[in-house]
């Protein structure tokens, strides 16, 4: 990856993982958490937001994950309606993301911008597709049911209670199923994650930018 990949890459990136972690503090702090505001989370700023590793792996292969946002479901009145509605935030910021994404990138293939310069014009588009794909890419990783991906727990949130107590012993492993299968995609060259959320990307792709 050359500089000016990196360079292209870090706005979308940027905005993506902001915006994620942002709609999830600010739909637990609505639904009567003060936890994320408490944590200085509910901030547009993406310093407060990055983690090292999910930020490195969004660069390598386009899906990552952010800093989770500290969140109590104590406060709820509901907590399994607001841990459900808190997870399915981030998820669904990124996909409207994406979507307006296809809508500016149709606008730029209209050649409505056509009286700006090449040298404007084309790292716009290339930053609007990559805007789509990173954003897509981090929906669908976090919608996979595996902790502490928001997928684990929009799917315990939908768990009978008879089942809570085997949840949370899975939750405690969530991480080395996490990080071990980044480490056998590693060491496979098999993107075992990639094959399941790239196939999405490549039709969200072509449904919102008509690419």
């Amino acid at each position: 990856m050359n500089l000016q990949e990196i360079i292209l890459l870090i706005p979308p990136i940027l905005l993506a993982l902001t915006f994620h972690e942002y709609m999830h503090g600010y739909v637990a702090y609505k639904l009567g958490d003060p936890t994320p505001k408490m944590a200085g989370r509910l901030s547009l700023n993406p310093l407060i937001h990055l983690d090292p590793l999910g930020t490195i792996m969004l660069f390598i292969v386009r899906f990552g994950w952010a800093r989770p946002v500290p969140v109590n479901p104590s406060y709820f009145r509901d907590p399994k309606r607001g841990m459900l509605y808190t997870s399915l935030a981030g998820p669904s910021a990124n996909m409207v993301i994406a979507l307006l994404s296809g809508l500016f990138l149709r606008i730029l293939r209209g050649g409505f911008l056509e009286f700006l310069p090449d040298q404007i014009l084309k790292p716009i588009a290339i930053m609007t597709i990559l805007s789509i794909q990173i954003n897509v890419a981090l929906a669908i990783f976090n919608l996979l049911p595996i902790p502490p991906l928001d997928g684990s727990k929009i799917f315990f949130s939908l768990l009978p209670k008879r089942y809570e107590e085997v949840a949370f012993k899975y939750e405690r492993y969530g991480s080395i199923i996490l990080f071990g299968i980044i480490m056998i995609s590693w060491g496979t060259g098999i993107s075992i994650f990639g094959a399941i959320i790239y196939p999405f990307v490549d039709f969200f792709t072509r449904l919102f930018g008509g690419i």
